[in-house]
């Protein structure tokens, strides 16, 4: 069976993009030339019919450039300022660029909180199938200025890999691309081991695969391999298929969908006992 192939057929797809890859390595500042990329691919897919939520990371990292805040934030205060400026500029640019191509967005952000308890997880579930019916695409990212507990990941979902497989499944979504900084899953740390070996196709992840997850290369991201494949876990149990590609160019996305041999594809395997409080639980 050519697995590829059946990504012509998703129809409702979750795109998460990290950090490095809508800001300049340079400067922090957001990279327009990217982003314009990105917006004009979701709008391509939504031409074709098919729904689409995009997993924006990027708040703080934005913010660090709007104040001039050279390092990294290590204080729950700076955190949540660069994240509270950053978001908003996300945001203004994403509207500004979708509006270009006759598109609408809408901007939600979320919490763990707001994912554990029933009757706002159905209230959410709700206003994504909301959106989607009203052909808009949802911009979603953890809301990292609402309290301490979330930033400091008390109640934190810790990384957008993990929040996009959750929104995968609230949403119902058939497919799942995580874009990133990295290729797809290696046998070992390619920038380490020059011998390791690309894997394409994982059917499922066993504990020799979780073994292979490695941190993260990138000064603004906070997700490693690792997360991705926690990520892959909850999006395979929820019956999304996943693939973990580069992000270096966005036009990447409609290679994707067109079925080409472009990174790492985890196969989905439905759990008929998935309950995503139980996931989130755990996290």
């Amino acid at each position: 069976m050519n697995y590829r192939e059946k990504l012509k057929e998703k129809k409702r797809v979750v795109v998460k993009i990290g950090s490095s890859s809508i800001t300049n390595s340079e400067t922090g500042a957001p990279n327009l030339i990217k982003l314009e990329i990105l917006v004009r691919e979701l709008c391509s897919l939504k031409n074709m019919g098919r729904d689409v939520v995009l997993v924006s990371s990027g708040a703080i990292a934005v913010g660090r450039h709007v104040v001039g805040v050279h390092h990294r934030p290590e204080t729950v205060a700076e955190k949540q300022a660069c994240a509270a400026i950053g978001q908003a500029q996300l945001m203004m640019i994403y509207q500004k660029l979708f509006g270009e191509y006759g598109q609408r967005a809408a901007q939600v952000l979320m919490t763990k909180d707001t994912m554990i308890h029933d009757l706002s997880r159905r209230n959410a579930a709700n206003t994504f199938g909301e959106l989607l019916a009203l052909g808009v695409i949802p911009i979603v990212n953890e809301n990292d200025t609402v309290s301490t507990y979330e930033i400091e990941q008390l109640l934190r979902f810790g990384d957008n890999d993990t929040l996009s497989a959750l929104v995968a499944s609230v949403t119902g979504a058939d497919l799942l691309i995580l874009l990133s900084d990295i290729d797809g899953l290696y046998t070992d740390d390619p920038r380490r081991n020059p011998q390791a070996r690309f894997i394409s196709l994982v059917d499922e992840i066993d504990d020799r695969l979780a073994a292979m997850g490695k941190g993260s290369g990138s000064s603004v991201g906070t997700g490693g391999m690792a997360t991705k494949l926690s990520a892959a876990r909850i999006a395979s149990a929820a019956g999304v298929d996943m693939i973990i590609a580069n992000g270096a160019d966005f036009h990447v996305i409609h290679h994707l969908l067109a079925g080409e041999e472009i990174g790492t594809l985890f196969l989905s395997h439905p759990d008929p006992e998935f309950d995503l409080a139980d996931v989130l639980s755990g996290i």
